[in-house]
């Protein structure tokens, strides 16, 4: 079986950071702006989450067009999720309110930046 091409990997990276984003910035904005309720939402993950969402669309466009930026600022994405997970985790064991389906969201985030940056990281032309 042949092994894609290091460019072929770069430009999925790239395809998932720009959808995610989309998505997350329609989601994110639809829970700001309209949903009246959603639960026990964290207001700082939730507008973390939404303007994130625009850093996604930006860094999949670097991604596919092979910048060095593009896996900088995946990396940097993915620093700040964890920054962010870490600041829910404290807010949590602090009694603040909570839905688990942040904790998950945010689990899920990580592993996609993890995922998007290490192929980043692989695929970037040297």
């Amino acid at each position: 079986m042949p092994v894609p091409s290091p460019h072929l990997s770069l430009r999925i990276a790239a395809a998932v950071a720009m959808i995610f984003g989309a998505v997350t910035v329609l989601a994110g904005g639809l829970a700001l702006f309209g949903t009246p309720d959603m639960g026990d939402v964290v207001p700082f993950v939730l507008w973390f989450n939404f303007l994130a969402g625009f850093a996604y669309v930006l860094a999949g466009l670097g991604l596919w067009q092979a910048r060095p930026w593009g896996v900088w600022l995946s990396i940097a994405i993915l620093a700040a999720t964890v920054v962010v997970f870490a600041a829910l985790a404290f807010h949590a064991l602090t009694g603040g309110a909570y839905e688990m389906r942040t904790v998950g969201a945010l689990i899920l985030r990580i592993g996609l930046w993890a995922a998007i940056s290490l192929a980043g990281h692989r695929a970037m032309p040297r």
